[in-house]
């Protein structure tokens, strides 16, 4: 423990509160801080400042240990909405498959769309991933219907509508089973 004396220059432990003693009163030592406010602290609750003061990065790193306290690991719960939620998105508009429409007609969009769909959901199928959102649009349907049409063609997976609130009428969700 340091031994102070008036107008020893201090600073407060675990505060950014530093200044000069004023008085001491038994253990209580009254300081001015650098603002000009008196306050009072027990002398073990300060550290005197030396001009000449110099501390070792080991020491730092020393302290700094001491101080820190082991963090909790948090393991956030999934909401059953979450739970619920689809794994994998497919958005097949066409203008986020291509980078330009010209030159295609209606049935290579189609096709490319289809196959887009068709390898994605094989990619779900190997990386057992359970649900898929295939985003198609409103349009007239042609798609919608074509999707249908190879959906059907699978056995391990069923297909309905998706979530009405985040997609619309514009998406169909594909769920396959794993253990086929």
């Amino acid at each position: 423990m340091a031994d102070f004396k008036i107008g020893d220059r201090v600073e407060v432990l675990d505060e950014a509160i530093a200044g000069q003693v004023l008085s001491m009163d038994g253990d209580m030592i009254t300081l001015e801080t650098i603002d000009g406010f008196p306050m009072r602290y027990a002398s073990k609750e300060l550290v005197k400042i030396k001009d000449d003061f110099n501390v070792s990065n080991f020491e730092i790193a020393k302290v700094k240990k001491e101080k820190e306290l082991p963090k909790k690991s948090v393991v956030s719960a999934l909401k059953p909405k979450e739970r619920n939620a689809p794994k994998m998105e497919v958005d097949l508009h066409i203008n986020q498959l291509v980078k330009s429409t010209k030159g295609l007609e209606n049935f290579d969009m189609l096709n490319l769309q289809l196959e887009t769909a068709k390898r994605q959901l094989d990619f779900a199928i190997r990386k057992r991933i359970q649900k898929v959102v295939f985003i198609h649009g409103v349009g007239e349907g042609i798609l919608k219907e074509e999707l249908y049409y190879l959906f059907r063609k699978y056995d391990n997976l069923k297909f309905y509508d998706a979530d009405y609130q985040k997609y619309g009428l514009g998406a169909t969700e594909v769920y396959i089973f794993q253990n086929v």
